[in-house]
């Protein structure tokens, strides 16, 4: 490994060190270690208030808000999304998609060529509230496409609809760099569990200042369902409940949410500074589930509000999808829909994995929500039968990062697989930690916080998808496992820099630091003539 030719400091509470060289995965497997608690840090988070100036409406009903881009398939296009007429009260006439246009105009950066135009489509969706009997219907949500885009280019634009004087401001997006193992996008921020929180600001403060090309977010958005409709706030943070959801604590939390929807309006004006300037690509968690009463239909919201390449990825689900960054194949997987070996998903990421160019594209990075290797308490091994359906095949093509999201804390682990170390096994980072929910402080390898399984119901989600381990067919680790790397408690955010077809720099952010320290950082490695891909 060759030093770095600058300073950078690693911040570990009360110690400062300053190093000239990261670590990197070929000096390890490391042995675990858990950051201490940094005293002074709340692990509560609090809401913004909606009086929060981010959170106003736009004067004119027709006014492009909570602008996004996202990415399509490869670097040769993305969609512009935005939404007019804002949020509607609960039994409100749902709104006419077809009248306002949906037109984003376009062209290289000071390039003297006149602007381009592309058009696309509109929606409205609704949302039953299910204990009032009341409906909510949404603005109309646009969604445009554009073509035939240059790699590695900046573009300016502007979306609305210019028949009725109401385009947006000018915003500006750079594509990805072309398909190549010698091209990546500089800096890739990925976050999870952001929510609306004061914490959020701070995260948001610190992927502005770090400019990235490229933002991953897992799970945990707006946190609507977590609001009654008349804006009460629910605490279903202890919430425990049997296999079929019958115990009183658990009706009042996850059968009678009614996922208060304007709270998705605020978080699309709150991230708009990032969203409308940088390709920023959604990850669906427990938190969009948002299931509702008659139809049984779920991730309306989600799957409403964003642009997904589902369709040039082949997978006709925003909840499961692929997509090119450079020289990185990112794989999005859901860990609410069904991933055994006969269903769509599992058809669909087989069918992925199988016609990635490692040529073209080295790297293989997944992402979802429910973790498989966090040691932390709160959702400890509820994802035990993802892991147990996908993990062989996530093995078996070399994918070599995984990132997930739910657990509020942060944790790095070795090469990994089926709990054992292995030089060929995936790095799993959980980041989960991006400002909402209450901190995770708890580990399963503490004296006590074994969960009970004989009582089955310590599983949050009320999933029960446990095995015992593998080795000495333990329920719970006595001490943290050696698959564990790395964990500490605090809020952030994570960055990735792949450097070539074999290095990648990863470095964690705390809220409480400033952006440009870091207190987890290191080199992932491939080893592609050790690991090899088989089918």
């Amino acid at each position: 490994m060759t030093s770095m030719s600058f300073l950078v400091i690693l911040v570990c509470n009360v110690i400062t060190i300053t190093v000239n060289a990261f670590p990197s995965t070929l000096d390890g497997p490391f042995a675990p270690l858990t950051a201490p608690l940094d005293p002074n840090l709340n692990p509560v988070a609090f809401d913004l208030p909606e009086s929060d100036p981010s959170f106003v409406h736009p004067n004119s009903k027709f006014l492009p808000e909570q602008i996004s881009v996202s990415l399509s398939y490869s670097a040769d296009s993305v969609w512009i999304s935005w939404v007019t007429t804002g949020c509607c009260e609960e039994d409100s006439v749902p709104l006419d998609p077809n009248s306002v246009q949906s037109i984003v105009q376009y062209r290289e950066f000071n390039a003297r060529n006149r602007n381009k135009h592309a058009t696309g489509y509109s929606i409205v969706y609704n949302q039953q509230y299910n204990a009032l009997k009341k409906n909510y219907t949404s603005g109309i949500i646009h969604h445009v496409q554009l073509t035939g885009l240059k790699p590695n280019t900046l573009y300016q634009y502007r979306c609305g609809d210019p028949s009725l004087s109401a385009m947006s401001e000018v915003y500006y997006f750079r594509t990805m760099p072309k398909s190549t193992s010698e091209s990546y996008p500089h800096r890739i921020i990925v976050a999870g569990d952001l929510g609306l929180t004061y914490n959020t600001s701070t995260v948001l403060t610190h992927i502005l200042s770090n400019h990235p090309d490229l933002v991953v977010l897992i799970g945990g958005f707006s946190y609507a369902d977590t609001y009654l409709a008349n804006k009460t706030k629910l605490d279903c943070s202890s919430c425990q409940c049997d296999q079929n959801r019958t115990s009183s604590d658990c009706d009042f939390c996850y059968n009678s949410r009614e996922s208060y929807q304007p709270r998705w309006d605020y978080w699309g004006r709150f991230m708009e500074p990032l969203t409308a300037n940088v390709p920023t690509m959604m990850v669906a968690g427990e938190h969009e589930i948002e299931q509702q009463t008659d139809d049984n239909l779920t991730f309306v919201a989600y799957s409403s509000r964003f642009a997904f390449p589902s369709n040039e990825s082949g997978s006709f689900s925003p909840l499961y999808y692929s997509f090119n960054a450079g020289g990185a194949h990112f794989i999005v997987l859901n860990s609410y829909t069904p991933h055994d070996y006969s269903s769509d998903q599992y058809i669909w990421l087989e069918s992925d994995l199988r016609n990635i160019n490692r040529s073209e594209t080295p790297w293989v990075v997944a992402a979802w929500s429910l973790p498989w290797y966090s040691t932390f308490k709160g959702h400890f091994r509820e994802a035990e039968s993802m892991r147990t359906n996908l993990e062989d095949l996530l093995y078996s093509y070399q994918v070599d990062i995984v990132f997930n999201s739910q657990v509020d804390a942060y944790e790095r682990s070795n090469r990994v697989y089926n709990y054992t170390l292995d030089q060929c096994g995936p790095v799993y980072i959980t980041i989960g930690a991006g400002g909402a929910g209450k901190l995770e402080t708890e580990h399963v390898d503490d004296p006590g916080n074994c969960p009970d399984h004989s009582q089955r119901n310590w599983v949050g989600s009320c999933s029960f998808n446990f095995t015992l381990g593998p080795v000495n067919n333990e329920l719970c680790p006595l001490n943290q496992p050696d698959y564990s790397a790395y964990r500490e408690s605090s809020f952030g955010i994570g960055m990735l820099e792949v450097k070539n077809e074999t290095h990648a720099l990863w470095s964690w952010n705390r809220n409480q630091n400033l952006y440009y320290l870091a207190g987890d950082v290191i080199y992932i490695v491939r080893l592609p003539d050790i690991c090899s891909v088989y089918n």
